[in-house]
């Protein structure tokens, strides 16, 4: 017999899917709405007034009068609004500060206001009613349900509350869900990541959880602690865990590893939250890629990677992008953020509706001589060479070796391996062959012998979370970028290096 929850959840999901479909089926209407909102409410702000927003009518006036900025052009701003001042980038003042460690800039606060609150809650909450609406599934609202996060205590500077984005959020669990979920509030204000983890593990161990959720990286150390403690896999030990939630990053490399610890297959659902705002997630079990949210205060602009840093280049809306095209995902939000450049790159993977993937970071790429290698193309990679065999991938990144003791330069793949391959020369040949398929640059560069094929260097067993131990980034929404166009990462790796 199915409990209320269950039965409640149908009719509401459905309702909830009807409204999705009213939005992304109208999508340069809506986005043409949010747009107009966004100005005639910031008119009277110091940003506004900055930007002539008065005067503004059409989108080329925004783009004449409003400048791309990152955090660190728009630091000026926010520092006034961190301050105490109000009506500076949002009227009135923000709600919460999320919280970043930037890697260039610093401590980040991105500002979250009354107004864009409720998009990151609604977001979350509508990828699962997609799910039960599309599945019909909805057995597992009656299990127990976790969701790896940061601490939910909070700070306050000048009368606003800051924290991490994801104890922000935990903040607004609906009621409902309230009994199921878990940890306890005690264990999710463990800073520690270790020490939180193993209190998780003590807390679930019993427990018939149903929903998983987190960055994969942080999920699987979770689950290797399960299987340490109970001997047990984890499909075993959750009977009814059929729902793994992520985002943060791409499942695929970690989609074999997971597979094997729970001992099944189980549905997924990708997420696409940030500090400034939760832009996309899954609506379809079938589909590639992530509804685009065009509905949710947000304006977005795109910028082709490729031209990205050239002087003015071409800014467009949704209207004007193509499929598997890299941009630059650019934004204006309810929260104050003007033409923002967040530093992703995206790829539309479908026009009818807008589905995006996260193909990388603008500042993540390896292009020490004109390779333009991104995130996605090593991640296919790996995949494509790893697929039919035994092979099994914890972590990993990759960094240009541009001054070899002896030898053309290559690009060197520091890699943790679960299962070790048995001929690593047929793994660099597969990683070679996706790679030269995938980009005519990198393709240019072997042949031109300008770059060699790429090396691989092995890291210990958990080299990559003691790397991150030893940053201070352990845990949390922390990751490890794919790759860099610097040996920073990869020389520091190198303490935890298998080889040396």
């Amino acid at each position: 017999m199915p409990s209320i929850k269950v039965a409640l959840s149908k009719p509401f999901a459905k309702y909830i899917a009807k409204k999705i479909k009213k939005w992304s089926s109208k999508p340069i209407e809506t986005q043409h709405k949010v747009f107009k909102n966004l100005i005639a409410e910031a008119k009277q702000t110091a940003f506004g007034k900055d930007h002539n927003f008065s005067s503004i009518s059409s989108f080329k006036d925004f783009q004449n009068n409003v400048p791309v900025r990152d955090y660190e052009e728009l630091k000026p701003y926010v520092e006034r609004v961190v301050a105490g001042e109000e009506d500076v980038l949002w009227k009135g003042k923000p709600i919460y500060f999320a919280k970043t460690s930037g890697t260039t800039s610093g401590a980040k606060y991105i500002p979250i206001t009354k107004e864009s609150m409720p998009t990151h809650v609604n977001a979350a909450r509508n990828a699962i009613l997609l799910y039960i609406h599309e599945t019909g599934n909805a057995k597992f609202v009656d299990g127990k349900m976790i969701f790896l996060q940061g601490s939910p205590i909070l700070d306050e500077k000048n009368g606003i509350k800051l924290g991490r984005l994801s104890g922000i959020v935990a903040h607004y669990v609906p009621k409902y869900l309230q009994k199921n979920r878990m940890p306890s509030l005690k264990t999710n204000c463990i800073e520690d990541w270790e020490t939180k983890v193993d209190a998780i593990v003590e807390e679930t161990i019993n427990e018939d959880m149903s929903i998983i959720s987190g960055i994969p990286s942080w999920v699987q150390m979770y689950f290797e602690k399960l299987i340490e403690k109970s001997g047990k896999s984890v499909g075993d030990l959750f009977k009814n865990f059929n729902l793994f939630i992520f985002g943060g990053v791409n499942y695929e490399p970690y989609r074999a590893k997971f597979e094997n610890l729970i001992g099944r297959k189980v549905d997924s659902i990708e997420l696409y939250p940030a500090s400034e705002g939760f832009f996309a997630f899954q609506d379809k079990q079938d589909e590639k890629g992530m509804l685009l949210q065009l509905d949710s205060g947000i304006f977005y602009e795109f910028i082709e990677a490729e031209h990205f840093f050239e002087d003015n280049p071409k800014r467009i809306t949704i209207a004007d992008v193509k499929l598997s095209v890299n941009y630059v995902m650019i934004i204006s939000t309810t929260a104050g953020l003007w033409a923002y450049n967040i530093g992703d790159t995206v790829q539309f993977t479908s026009l009818k509706p807008y589905r995006v993937i996260v193909s990388g970071r603008i500042k993540h790429f390896i292009s020490a001589f004109g390779e333009h290698v991104i995130g996605k193309e090593v991640e296919q990679a790996l995949r494509e060479a790893t697929e039919n065999t035994s092979i099994s991938v914890n972590e990993f990144t990759v960094a240009p070796q541009i001054n070899p003791e002896e030898g053309l330069p290559y690009h060197e793949w520091l890699i943790e391996f679960e299962n070790e391959p048995e001929n690593e020369a047929q793994l660099i040949e597969g990683l070679e062959a996706s790679l030269k398929q995938q980009n005519s640059y990198y393709l240019d560069l072997i042949d031109g012998k300008v770059l060699r094929p790429l090396k691989i260097t092995k890291i210990k067993k958990d080299g990559f979370q003691s790397y991150m131990k030893s940053i201070g980034k352990l845990g949390g929404q922390n990751k490890i970028p794919r790759l860099s166009n610097d040996r920073k990462i990869a020389d520091s790796l190198y303490q935890f290096n298998l080889t040396k």
